[in-house]
């Protein structure tokens, strides 16, 4: 076995792995990217965050075309073409990946395709795709290995009808019927894309609400939307079993009223991600990981081990690509002996359903469950010039602040296009600022963006286009 001795090592080329190689070797490292896949990106980029959001696109002008007709303006039902429908995603997806790819040449970063593993605190075995293996050890090793789905007992996962997020963004077929077991944000963005195209949806979710972490008035305009488009909506309900037949799958699950069986032409199973911690050895160091195996760090995202730091998703939640990517600086940076730490105020989560749902810092329910004392402003679209002419008023803004200092703590939006508008607030929340400074900022009329102002002026009961409860 060949043995190499690295400057700075990366595993996994994800948002966070590729960003954290890019900004060490922008800060003159030597870097080795190490990716098991022949491409760049990840999960997020090739079967993920953006071939989701592309086909979500297409879904939304399908429901778009759809609800203009209230406006006056018909379109025909539209032709769905699968293969052009795919071609299009992999084209996204492929010009992405080809610009990184260029990005890692022009920074002379040294590619490996293989597999990591570790064989102990300071040494890694690289397996490639032909079983060629070689002895890599570093100077600074970044982890960014993300996560997988996890998978729950009693579904036969060998049935091709049994369906995982990647599998679904393949978009091989538009099934009859399908029955999504999770009500989290995949789940939901899933069975937006499939509702689009024509297939029936029934969501299975254990808790007592969709998207859990979201607040419940952030919810309701999805939730009483969809609650009218799909089959059924199952909360609190259990999946005991999953069992093949002829042509249907059928899904046992048990509540409160009883149990019962629903049969489907697939089942979409999205309840949840684990760390990829397992998938490299990590047994073999003593790289310390939580109880659910994800990998403990501190602010500046160095582990337990010297000259070691993780980033992104095998850190734990929240298992978003943004924050991967924010963390990957940190962690180069901090191998580059700069004084730099991932502190961050808040950070956004979106739902990119129809009507999206957003939100960024503290919820409701974190104020209530810390005895946080604060004040709250919110906004109906219903009463917002641009959502009512746009056809988009099924939505809400919501500020949060501080009882005493009013400062921001928290805010969302639900609407077309909450995970832009959130910026915004991202922004307040990190800088600081109090109800007035939002408030008093003069935003453009009429746009979705002065929803954001006037939630902030009914906190401080200086709003005139709603009342000052």
């Amino acid at each position: 076995m060949k043995e190499f001795k690295k400057d700075l090592v990366v595993i996994g080329g994800g948002p966070g792995g590729y960003t954290a190689a890019f900004r060490a070797a922008d800060l003159n490292r030597n870097v080795t990217l190490i990716e098991k896949h022949s491409s760049l990106g990840g999960v997020c980029l090739n079967v993920g965050c953006i071939p989701s959001k592309t086909l979500l696109h297409l879904a939304h002008l399908i429901e778009e075309t759809e609800s203009a007709s209230y406006a006056g303006v018909v379109f025909r039902k539209p032709e769905i073409d699968l293969n052009e429908i795919r071609s299009h995603k992999e084209s996204v997806v492929n010009r992405l990946t080809g610009g990184l790819d260029q990005l890692c040449r022009a920074r002379n970063i040294e590619r490996i395709t293989g597999e990591a593993t570790f064989e102990s605190n300071t040494a890694i075995k690289v397996t490639s795709e032909d079983g060629e293996e070689m002895m890599v050890t570093f100077n600074d090793l970044i982890i960014a290995v993300g996560s997988s789905p996890v998978r729950i007992a009693g579904i036969p996962y060998e049935d091709e009808r049994v369906w995982d997020s990647t599998k679904a963004l393949e978009l091989t077929k538009i099934p009859e019927s399908m029955t999504i077991i999770g009500g989290g944000i995949i789940g939901l963005e899933m069975a937006s894309i499939y509702h689009a195209l024509g297939t029936k949806i029934t969501i299975v979710e254990m808790a007592d609400s969709l998207i859990l972490p979201a607040d419940d008035d952030l919810k309701r305009p999805l939730i009483r939307k969809i609650s009218k488009q799909y089959e059924k909506i199952h909360l609190k309900t259990k999946v005991t079993k999953v069992e093949p037949s002829q042509d249907k799958l059928v899904v046992s699950v048990e509540n409160s009223e009883g149990s019962m069986k629903i049969s489907s032409e697939v089942v979409l199973v999205v309840v949840g991600r684990k760390p990829n911690s397992d998938l490299i050895g990590i047994g073999s160091t003593s790289i310390a990981t939580d109880d659910k195996m994800a990998i403990i760090t501190d602010d500046r995202q160095r582990t337990n081990v010297d000259h070691v730091f993780a980033i992104g998703d095998v850190t734990g939640n929240p298992m978003l690509a943004h924050r991967s990517a924010h963390q990957g600086k940190v962690a180069a940076e901090v191998a580059c002996n700069l004084p730099s730490a991932f502190t961050v105020m808040g950070i956004p989560s979106v739902t990119y359903t129809s009507p999206e749902i957003a939100w960024v810092g503290l919820t409701e329910k974190e104020l209530k469950e810390q005895d946080i004392a604060y004040i709250k402003g919110t906004f109906p679209w219903q009463a917002n010039g641009r959502a009512l002419s746009s056809l988009a008023a099924e939505g809400i803004s919501k500020a949060l602040f501080d009882k005493e200092s009013k400062r921001l703590l928290g805010a969302g939006i639900t609407g077309v296009n909450a995970g832009e508008l959130i910026s915004e607030a991202v922004i307040a929340l990190e800088m600081g600022a109090v109800a007035e400074d939002i408030a008093l900022s003069v935003h453009p009329h009429p746009t979705l963006s002065e929803t954001f102002a006037v939630s902030a002026e009914a906190a401080v009961k200086s709003a005139t286009d709603t009342l000052n409860k």
